[in-house]
């Protein structure tokens, strides 16, 4: 094998996975927050497990909000309603131990320290933003197959075609590449929760004849190796099985392990939280760099100070894909990474966030730092 030929594996989870539960009950408090007040400083986290869910965080706003009601209704919206099983929308208990945001941190962010005009980071960190020229997405091919798999088997639970699907299930997608091309996929692997009434060859044909051909089109081959529910039966699954909670799944969050991560989590937090804002802001900024054609991959890192509005630094990397200096001059000059500009350029203050919470925050039409606006260089 040469060293320009490898093979790059990433996986999704979907709704019903223990985490993503969490993150989503996380996100529909936000914007239940924004929705009543533009204001408000949100930092929500949650824990799910058998039958208890417990919600904790501090949340400044002026909004009225029935933080069990919220919680039940997006338990219900991912399909656990079944009484029979611990974890249902009805039958859960919900516990909630929310406070206001830190009066310290809340002065700092409304008036930045070295700027008293500007708004400034919500804490300190860093982030990254990843784009690539090998998908129509300018994503990672892998994560993007593996998020197909895992948004079809919900879709196909939620049609009632396949009424044996169950909400918990993962998904593993290998790419293989050359240099930086994707040329084939290797194999997948399926893991979903189903009802006891079906078995595991069933359970097979379907991926191997419905699934995996409609949602990878052309890369789906008969070469592709494919494995399913690997362990055996996976009847018992979600939060009736597994403990969940927020922020756990970044990496599916971001770019399946292609790109780098800064290690802040995204859901239940406000767009003061650059952990969130600072990041879709410079996946922003990579998708410029590509479109304009600087380069075929490109990664932008931004570092903050809480409480500062201005970044500590900026870098920019093409990975030898194209001419650095001027996309580092190109970042500079066209993009504004302050927290107050982030928020007013990507409209961030709406209550969009629970449609980024499951299958990737990137590469999704319709989002604010996802929308095809052209970059003049």
């Amino acid at each position: 094998m040469s060293h320009q030929t490898y093979t790059f594996t990433s996986e999704s989870v979907s709704e019903g996975h223990p985490d993503k539960v969490c993150d989503y009950i996380a996100d529909s408090i936000l914007d239940a927050c924004l929705a009543q007040d533009t204001a408000s400083h949100v930092a929500c986290e949650v824990l799910c497990k058998d039958n208890h869910v417990v919600l904790a965080g501090e949340i400044t706003t002026n909004g009225t909000l029935d933080y069990e009601a919220i919680a039940r209704q997006a338990i219900r919206e991912i399909g656990y309603t079944d009484p029979a099983e611990k974890f249902n929308a009805d039958g859960v208990k919900v516990t909630v131990l929310i406070s206001q945001q830190s009066g310290e941190i809340n002065a700092g962010v409304v008036k930045a320290t070295d700027d008293q005009k500007e708004q400034g980071a919500g804490d300190q960190g860093i982030m990254f933003g990843y784009a690539a020229a090998e998908s129509p997405e300018l994503m990672p091919l892998p994560i993007v197959l593996a998020h197909k798999l895992t948004k079809g088997l919900a879709d196909d639970r939620r049609s009632g075609n396949f009424d044996w699907l169950r909400p918990d299930a993962k998904s593993q997608v290998s790419v293989v590449y050359e240099g930086n091309t994707p040329v084939r996929v290797s194999s997948i692997l399926i893991s979903t929760q189903h009802a006891n009434t079906i078995g595991q060859a069933e359970i097979r044909d379907y991926v191997e004849k419905v699934l995996a051909p409609r949602v990878l089109g052309e890369w789906f081959t008969p070469d592709v190796e494919v494995i399913v529910n690997p362990s055996g039966s996976f009847v018992h699954g979600g939060p009736s099985a597994d403990c969940g909670v927020t922020g756990r799944k970044i990496i599916v969050d971001s770019y399946g392990g292609a790109g780098r991560h800064g290690g802040g989590a995204f859901s239940g937090k406000d767009p003061s939280k650059v952990d969130r804002s600072g990041a879709y802001y410079c996946r922003y900024v990579a998708r410029r760099i590509v479109q304009a054609g600087l380069a075929e991959r490109a990664e932008v890192q931004v570092s903050y100070a809480i409480g500062r509005a201005k970044p500590m630094s900026i870098k920019v990397d093409t990975f030898g894909t194209g001419d650095e200096a001027k996309a580092e001059k190109f970042v500079y000059d066209n993009f504004d990474f302050r927290p107050a500009n982030i928020i007013k350029e990507l409209e961030l203050l709406q209550p969009l966030y629970r449609k980024t919470t499951n299958y990737g925050h990137f590469g999704k039409a319709g989002l604010p730092w996802e929308k095809p606006v052209p970059v003049a260089v």
